[in-house]
């Protein structure tokens, strides 16, 4: 049996991976400033109430529900508000498997999608194993990362058939302008597309612009399809758990969470024990966030006490999410300044170029590592600049 070569071997660059293994096959202690597991950060979870919650005794009691379970849609309708249903959902085991889902419903073999960059490298991968391709298209950068509505309609073919939007965006942190949303669903009412918006940071506002959208949810009525994407890994900081779900709404929303409703049919992947506590988990889901989000703003402060010092360096605004962009003198490439700092100080960034960003002269930072280990990790930056 072949397997193909193209598929990747691991989510970082091959250079930084190899040294990645080597140091850490040594023993070595790595300081890793990448990481965005939750449950690897140091907060603080309600164990038992969360083992009750996944131990309800209705996981005992099968029922296969392709839309999910009407209490776990109540329950994730209540939290978000905006006028949404329970009727207004499908449940997914994750944002993955609803991009999945999706790129079923929406595309056949060859047909398109359109993916404003710098974003996520995951659209590529799973657009391509549903036979899809991801076209990525640049926004431009002052100050803030601008979508780029006409290079968007410019990319547009007779086989594209949706745009992703990441909301607020990863990495950048910038939420969409309520002046991107209506060109955005314009766009997509114009060329006849879909419009799917991954909203799983959006209950981490850090530095809010005014004019942002905090949620495509906001928009009762839009004139385009839109599929709006979240679940309980960052809702509830449990990654582990796997429950995600599709918001439907525009025209014909109703025929497509029919079909979306077929589609699930044939897999029934979401666990009944994640259906079951998902009410109990939403309930517990404002206190945990509330620590990512007060993590988040003393690592952000700290770094901005060390952009302070260290003059040469900045980083552009944040509206929100888990992770900051670093912008740097670029006197050598994003990844050859990771692969040193890796090296020499034992710290792990990821290169812009991990997310698409069009040029050298970014770093990737999680928000979320504990605060010792953040300013630590800053004090190893300043160490790895050059001229020191």
């Amino acid at each position: 049996m072949r397997f193909s070569s193209r598929l990747p071997a691991n989510s970082l660059p091959n250079a930084l991976s190899t040294a990645l293994t080597r140091l850490r096959d040594q023993g070595l202690a790595i300081l890793d400033l990448t990481v965005s597991n939750p449950t690897a950060c140091g907060f603080t979870y309600p164990e038992a109430a969360i083992r009750e919650a996944l131990g309800a005794p209705s996981v005992l009691r099968y029922a296969a529900e392709a839309r999910g379970s009407l209490p776990a849609r109540e329950a994730i309708a209540a939290h978000h508000g905006r006028g949404l249903r329970p009727e207004d959902l499908l449940l997914t085991a994750s944002t993955s498997e609803a991009y999945a889902l999706l790129f079923k419903l929406l595309g056949d073999p060859g047909d398109e999608v359109l993916v404003p960059n710098p974003s996520y490298p995951l659209f590529e991968w799973l657009a391509r194993m549903e036979g899809l391709n991801a076209v990525t298209v640049p926004a431009w950068f002052h100050e803030r990362w601008d979508l780029d509505i006409a290079a968007l309609e410019s990319a547009c073919t007779r086989r594209t058939r949706a745009i992703c939007v990441v909301n607020p965006n990863n990495p950048t942190g910038q939420f969409l302008s309520r002046a991107e949303w209506n060109a955005l669903t314009g766009l997509c009412t114009r060329k006849d597309l879909a419009l799917i918006v991954d909203e799983v940071f959006a209950d981490f506002p850090l530095e809010p612009e005014p004019g942002h959208l905090p949620t495509a949810l906001e928009d009762p009525d839009p004139p385009c399809p839109v599929f709006v994407l979240s679940g309980l890994s960052k809702a509830a900081l449990l990654p582990q758990v796997k429950l995600g779900w599709i918001a439907a709404r525009g025209p014909g929303a109703r025929a497509a969470l029919d079909s979306l409703e077929f589609i699930a049919d044939q897999y029934l992947s979401v666990s009944a024990s994640a259906q079951a506590a998902a009410p109990a988990l939403l309930a517990l889901a404002p206190a945990l966030r509330a620590q990512a989000r007060a993590r988040a703003m003393e690592n952000l402060a700290a770094l901005d006490a060390w952009l302070a010092v260290e003059r040469s360096w900045s980083r552009p605004s944040l509206g929100g999410g888990w992770s900051v962009l670093l912008r740097r003198p670029a006197l050598e490439s994003d990844e050859a300044f990771a692969l040193r700092l890796l090296e020499e100080e034992g710290v792990l960034v990821h290169p812009g170029h991990f997310f698409d960003l069009p040029a050298e002269g970014f770093l990737v930072l999680s928000l979320l590592p504990r605060p010792g280990g953040f300013r630590k990790g800053l004090d190893a930056l300043s160490k790895a600049l050059p001229n020191r």
